[in-house]
């Protein structure tokens, strides 16, 4: 059945939840409320969406090294306590997240954390390519808009799909491993190292190289 976006914000006012995961419960539950609401509740959802003011002071520092020393990763995930810190599945979350940055390369970890010129550019970008496609100018900005937020998807970590199982979002998976162990859990920060990266290489070409050999002989 089609949900409204009306009933999809009532939920969202009643638990606290994202609006996918406020959409999804309601699809999951045919539209009825008192059942989405259940369904984010045992998801941990709700529960998580109401510890995002609480502070997350703990957590690790984790790192992955790829193809050989070629890429490298960082990244902090913040908890509450140290006991979660240290569990297992803190610890494969802050992997899984490194794994993902590192196949990714995200700008941000989430749109709050973009740079406004970069978003305005893209937009710019988005705006000319629906000039450019001949569709009317009262539909411009309404096309740009949609673009925009397709890259977002792909430029915030939060919002990109897992690329171990594209069903669900890093933001996604961390809500669920919130849910489990009763904590706040975020990313704080993250930093993406590629070998030679804003190195300009020289490019030589052979047969200029040997004619300018040559040429240098010649002189002699």
């Amino acid at each position: 059945m089609a949900i409204s976006a009306k009933d999809v914000q009532s939920l969202r006012e009643m638990t606290g939840a994202g609006m996918m995961d406020c959409k999804k419960a309601l699809t999951e539950s045919n539209g009825d409320m008192e059942k989405a609401k259940d369904w984010l509740r045992e998801k941990g959802i709700a529960k998580a969406a109401k510890r995002t003011g609480r502070t997350a002071a703990e957590g690790a520092v984790s790192s992955y090294i790829h193809m050989g020393g070629k890429i490298g990763v960082l990244v902090e995930v913040n908890c509450e306590t140290d006991f979660v810190a240290r569990g297992e599945e803190f610890q494969g979350l802050c992997r899984d997240i490194c794994l993902q940055i590192c196949s990714t390369n995200p700008l941000a970890v989430s749109q709050d954390e973009l740079d406004p010129a970069v978003v305005a550019k893209e937009k710019g970008f988005f705006v000319k390519e629906a000039q450019d496609s001949g569709k009317p100018e009262a539909m411009w900005d309404k096309i740009a808009d949609g673009k925009l937020k397709k890259w977002y998807t792909e430029s915030c970590l939060l919002e990109q799909n897992f690329v171990k199982d594209p069903d669900k979002t890093i933001g996604g998976l961390i809500t669920e491993l919130s849910g489990k162990c009763g904590e706040k859990i975020e990313v704080r920060r993250f930093v993406r190292f590629q070998l030679g990266e804003g190195i300009e290489k020289q490019v030589s070409n052979l047969a200029e190289d040997v004619a300018a050999e040559l040429a240098k002989v010649q002189d002699k």
